[in-house]
């Protein structure tokens, strides 16, 4: 064979070559180069993320308005792994004739519905690549390279993610969703909190097709969940076991002042021109504003702002403190700030010791009394005894 003989069957090969990859993935005639809208086109996230060990569902649909489809006619679906490469051949890796499937997978939509929704059963992490969807129809072959699906295959699950409303108050009712993602709707994860345990579990849809698993609690907010810890776990049925991950979220609500309290210092009766501290302490959130009253005969007087109300005693008077912020106030309990006097507790000492006096007087003049009378007692002269007939009789004198 010459050299001339040799190029041409060369060349003749690689014609045959590029024909037929040009059948397989465009249509007879379409000029992709040249901008015209694709023969087909698939619906279908751009990334999909999955389990190993579990299953992937992937929701796709397709569109073509191109003359030679005729859905009357047998139509086959085919996955395609890998990037497209005209020069290289396909990595088909599942035709729904049922010729090739190497990775069991199944197209559970019904393709004269141009639904193409497939299942990826038993993922491992080698099934991470770009797929691409292909559809067959008598003289329709297309391939919607345009549309390349990139699939992911993790070892660690997601952790699910808890909802709830950011501005929280007292008294305000709420739900809380906690919600892990779904991409095996056969399988969906098991999800458990520390709320009430018999929330019900749903599986839900997207927009996109893909699903997503929830729980969900109503509870009416207190002062009580400011900080509490809502902790939910997703846990993924796989070969051989679970898999299962956990997110916390901690409430912030919003109450009005409780346990408002006063105190004074120094304590007890206060001298006269000294200097008194009232105190107020409040629990809130927002932290509240304090303001001091005082008690008189025409009505409560305002007389400090502030949670220190520091002066100087001249008299005495009732004292309470208010706090408050933009869900409530609450006041405290009265303090009596109480004035001593001075003169009237030195005479009042003078009394004392006086009173004292006078029963130390008294009671030594008993005691000197009493001795005394004692010591000074006459004696009595004994008795004569007397016999009468043998018996003795006392004389008295």
């Amino acid at each position: 064979m010459t050299d001339r003989q040799t190029l041409m069957a060369f060349l003749t090969a690689n014609l045959l070559i590029v024909n037929m990859l040009l059948s397989l993935f465009f249509l007879p005639g379409a000029d992709y180069c040249s901008g015209q809208t694709p023969a087909l086109i698939i619906t279908t996230p751009n990334i999909l993320e999955a389990l190993t060990g579990s299953c992937l569902q992937i929701p796709c649909t397709y569109e073509t308005e191109h003359p030679t489809y005729n859905s009357s006619k047998t139509i086959y679906g085919v996955w395609i792994k890998g990037g497209i490469n005209l020069l290289s051949s396909p990595g088909i890796i599942f035709h729904s004739s049922g010729s090739i499937n190497n990775y069991s997978l199944d197209i559970t939509g019904n393709l004269k519905e141009k639904n193409c929704t497939t299942l990826f059963p038993n993922l491992t992490t080698r099934y991470t690549d770009k797929y691409f969807f292909r559809v067959e129809n008598g003289a329709f072959r297309a391939t919607a390279i345009d549309d390349p699906l990139q699939i992911t295959v993790k070892d660690s699950p997601w952790s699910p993610s808890i909802n709830v409303t950011s501005d929280l108050k007292e008294h305000q009712s709420v739900t809380v969703t906690c919600s892990a993602f779904t991409p095996c709707p056969n399988s969906p994860p098991e999800l458990t909190w520390n709320l009430q345990q018999d929330s019900l579990r749903h599986t839900e849809k997207n927009t996109d097709g893909t699903f997503t698993t929830k729980i969900q609690e109503n509870i009416t907010l207190s002062d009580t969940h400011d900080g509490y810890n809502i902790r939910c776990s997703a846990r993924y049925p796989v070969i051989g076991g679970n898999k299962t991950a956990e997110t916390e979220v901690t409430l912030s609500v919003s109450y009005a002042p409780k346990d408002t309290s006063a105190s004074i210092s120094p304590s007890g009766l206060v001298s006269a021109g000294s200097w008194v501290e009232l105190s107020c302490s409040s629990r809130a959130k927002p932290p509240p504003t304090f303001t001091w009253f005082r008690i008189s005969e025409h009505g409560d007087i305002n007389v400090s702002v502030g949670q220190i109300y520091s002066f100087n005693a001249t008299e005495g008077g009732e004292f309470y403190c208010e706090a408050s912020n933009d869900l409530g106030q609450q006041k405290s309990f009265v303090i009596l700030v109480d004035i001593k006097d001075d003169k009237a507790s030195e005479f009042q000492i003078l009394n004392i010791l006086k009173i004292l006096g006078i029963v130390l007087l008294c009671t030594g003049i008993i005691i000197f009394e009493c001795w005394f009378r004692f010591c000074n007692k006459p004696k009595k002269e004994p008795e004569e005894p007397i016999y009468v007939n043998h018996a003795m009789v006392t004389k008295t004198q």
